[in-house]
């Protein structure tokens, strides 16, 4: 009996294509779920990669450009309002209300430092919600990702128990199937869920350190135009 058993265990196919398409329909669509959160997690990972590495590119050759000694008006005239690069952004949205603080007599409107700190602020904030976006995703992936696999699992197990007490037999030939089957779809919710945690970490710093390099730019420009302004004064 046990050679038999061990024959029939031998000849089954416990590939994972073959679990599969063994599963129930329950546990099938737990892992097509889980297939599905592990692609757009990877596609989000390589995607914020590629933004994070442009983003700091356009931050280094802005930061040559204006620490060149070039005059801060000339570089605006040639970026203009709306540039492409982020960091740039930051900058035009500086001169923009710096222009705008001027009367027509070449006088400064009251209070045109905090407007410009402020309109700086905001485009910072525009940045960083940018550069965020995909991010929760991605916690969310890490967070529940092993629990959807649980369920497939547990629900799994539960129809293995089922068929044991209908065949009323419990030989590993029975018996493995249902359990592997199960076990699965834990297998792919911590295959979605240790990069989605691992990448979620790193690109959450890598996005504060972005960000923290606008501020710094933002703190650096605006203590420039504060100089400007008592010297004007």
């Amino acid at each position: 009996m046990e050679t038999e058993t061990l024959v029939l265990a031998q000849e089954m196919d416990f590939s994972m294509w073959a679990l599969f398409a063994r599963a129930t329909v329950t546990v099938k669509l737990v892992m097509l779920i889980l297939i599905l959160a592990s692609v757009w997690s990877w596609a989000i990972i390589i995607q914020k990669h590629l933004t994070f590495a442009r983003a700091r590119r356009e931050a280094r050759r802005f930061d040559r450009a204006f620490w060149s000694g070039e005059p801060l008006d000339e570089l605006y005239q040639k970026l203009g309002p709306n540039p492409s690069g982020r960091a740039e952004a930051v900058f035009a949205s500086g001169m923009v209300e710096w222009e705008r603080s001027h009367r027509q007599d070449g006088a400064l409107i009251p209070g045109a430092q905090a407007r410009i700190e402020r309109s700086m602020d905001v485009a910072i904030a525009k940045e960083s919600e940018e550069l965020e976006r995909g991010l929760p995703l991605l916690a969310t992936v890490g967070s529940t990702a092993p629990f959807i696999g649980l369920f497939g699992t547990v629900w799994g197990i539960m129809h293995a128990f089922i068929e044991i007490a209908e065949a009323q037999n419990t030989n590993l030939a029975v018996v493995a199937p249902g359990i592997a089957e199960a076990l699965l779809a834990t297998g792919l919710g911590l295959l979605a869920a240790i990069p989605a945690v691992i990448f979620y970490n790193k690109l959450s710093a890598d996005q504060a350190r972005i960000v923290g390099g606008y501020e710094a730019f933002a703190d650096e420009f605006s203590t420039i135009l504060s100089r400007q302004l008592d010297t004007a004064a």
